[in-house]
């Protein structure tokens, strides 16, 4: 019996003589390999990885070559098991001659490998393996295959439901209940006078001034005064107490003016009146849009000179100059500006929607489209635009309106076909173009998005689509730099995936409505923050209020640690 066993041991000792000559490598452990991320991470629709391995001293025949492949190994949708293979690498022995890297056969080497595989869902749960093809010399050798990371963190993916929920850009009306008007009049005065001339009075602009006043009399729904303003001046010639009195005197004459007209036009308005003793500003006007001989000399006078007292001294001095200023400028400068400031008084909201009611082709366009902002209700918004495109067929901002309805309904197709005819219409509009970008994205198109988004730097929402984009990039950083002030699932989840969770927090925290998504990016923080039974409760409000977030959360591995709380396996099945 112990010769027996001493036989068997003589001949396991021979036998590993042997397989050490053989020229096999054998096999390399998990611990030879440290993989960044683990679990895996999708960033951008792919899943980055970076392998830093270790061949051990003594493994790396001299006549070796050695093919490390990464294998991402998962099991799709039919149970049908799937490989995405990764870009492999290959290393020599010390005697092969070739152009890969070299390992030491006595000191062993460390290597870096990075790679990438296209995330698609099914990967969440998965197994990363290395994979080995070798020969030493001549000779094929088995290196079995090694498991070094588990499953792929897809947090980042859910910024297709972000986008999908996102509101896009509606393109606004300008209409305006009370547009601002005004009109001007001036009554000129002879020099060193202040009394208003029956001539003045008959002028155009006078007249017109005049004829304001009975239209909005006659017309009180349409027109609503606010004040007329008076402002009267002296011309710079003469001295400075001569001319304060002189304007003041202007002024008024030409106020009680229009408090007369007032009076008996039966308007009540206030009257703001005011003079200016010298009129350098006018002045100033008048020489630089003049053709007066010296107008550049005089100018430099102006500069030069503050103290009124020595322009005017100055400018006498330029005779020939002076006598022009006096035929051509001065007299437009002995004056009172007459000004009415009044409002346009357009439909009240109520008159707008019986007119909609009644007659909508008797609306413009910006009364078109201010009411569809004047109701919450999506298919009478739709209906209002559509109607806005039947009597204005030639502006796009009814059709790009009708692409964000049709993208908030999760019609993609449709929204496509409106934006193109808003384009149509008008190529250098940045509402079609935005909301273009944000098609592309939902669209899992990044590149297509940042053409779109490129043109549409003047949309109010550029920002916060630009940040949408950065997150499908991976470019977490800067999204959370373009959302910031934005209240949305997309700014808490680029500050999840920038690790800021403090401000996620307080993001979910504002915002205007939480919907399923909000409640799961609410669960993932939890469970970040070991706040595990928050996070339960989330994902619970969550999956009921979406039951298709359950495929994802069952696998999902931020809830990794909850994978065996019976609250959790309750809710997900």
């Amino acid at each position: 019996m112990r010769k027996h066993t001493l036989l068997l041991a003589s001949m396991a000792v021979v036998a590993a003589a042997l397989s050490s000559c053989s020229g096999g490598l054998g096999k390399l452990s998990a611990d030879n390999f440290i993989v960044t991320p683990s679990p895996l991470e999708a960033v951008g629709s792919q899943v980055p990885v970076t392998i830093n391995g270790r061949f051990p001293e003594k493994y790396m025949k001299r006549k070796a070559l050695v093919t490390v492949e990464p294998q991402l190994r998962y099991v799709d949708a039919q149970g049908q098991p799937q490989v995405a293979i990764g870009q492999s690498t290959t290393f020599q022995g010390e005697k092969v001659q070739g152009n890969n890297q070299e390992i030491s056969y006595r000191l062993g080497g460390n290597y870096t490998m990075r790679t990438a595989f296209a995330y698609v869902p099914d990967m969440l749960r998965s197994e990363l393996y290395l994979a080995f093809r070798a020969q030493v010399g001549s000779k094929q050798v088995s290196v079995p295959a090694v498991k070094v990371a588990d499953g792929v963190l897809a947090t980042s993916e859910l910024l297709g439901r972000a986008v999908a929920s996102a509101s896009g850009e509606i393109a606004t009306d300008a209409y305006q209940y009370a547009i601002a008007q005004k009109k001007e009049a001036n009554i000129r005065y002879l020099i060193q006078q202040a009394n208003i001339r029956t001539s003045e009075l008959k002028s155009a602009s006078v007249q017109e001034f005049l004829q304001v006043l009975r239209d909005i009399k006659a017309d009180a729904h349409g027109y609503e005064i606010d004040n007329v303003q008076v402002s009267a001046y002296a011309s710079p010639d003469g001295g400075m107490e001569l001319n304060r009195k002189l304007a003041e005197a202007r002024q008024q004459s030409s106020e009680g003016y229009v408090q007369g007209q007032l009076k008996s036009t039966g308007l009540e308005a206030d009257v703001n009146a005011s003079y200016t003793a010298e009129d350098w500003d006018g002045f100033q006007e008048l020489v630089s849009g003049s053709n007066i001989q010296d107008k550049d000399v005089i100018l430099r006078v102006l500069s030069m000179y503050k103290d009124p007292e020595q322009r005017e001294q100055q400018i006498h001095n330029l005779s020939v100059a002076f006598q022009e200023l006096a035929d051509e400028v001065l007299p437009q400068l002995r004056r009172a500006r007459l000004t009415i400031n009044y409002n346009v008084i357009g439909r009240s909201d109520e008159e707008i929607e019986a007119q909609l009611k009644d007659d909508a082709s008797k609306l413009s366009v910006e009364e078109l489209l201010y009411a569809a902002t004047l109701t919450d209700d999506k298919a009478r918004q739709e209906r209002i635009y559509q109607t806005a495109t039947n009597y204005f067929p030639t502006d796009y901002r009814a059709f790009n309106n009708l692409a964000v309805l049709a993208f908030g309904k999760g019609d993609a197709a449709k929204a496509k076909t409106y934006l193109e005819q808003a384009a149509r219409l008008n190529s250098q509009a940045a509402e079609p173009k935005l909301n273009e970008a944000l098609l592309a994205l939902a669209g899992h198109k990044p590149d297509e998005a940042e053409s779109y988004l490129a043109q549409a730097t003047t949309a109010r929402a550029y920002n916060e689509v630009l940040g949408n984009l950065q997150v499908a990039q991976g470019k977490y950083p800067q999204a959370i730099q373009s959302l910031r002030g934005v209240n949305s699932n997309t700014a808490a989840l680029a500050q999840i995936l920038g690790k800021d969770y403090a401000a996620s927090s307080q993001t979910l925290a504002q915002l205007p409505e939480t919907d399923a998504l909000a409640n799961y990016l609410r669960a993932i923080l939890s469970a970040r923050t070991n706040q595990h039974s928050d996070a339960v409760a989330y994902l619970d409000k969550a999956l009921k209020a979406d039951a298709s977030l359950k495929t994802i959360a069952a696998k999902d591995l931020e809830f990794v640690t909850l994978f065996n709380d019976r609250d959790f396996q309750q809710i997900v099945k």
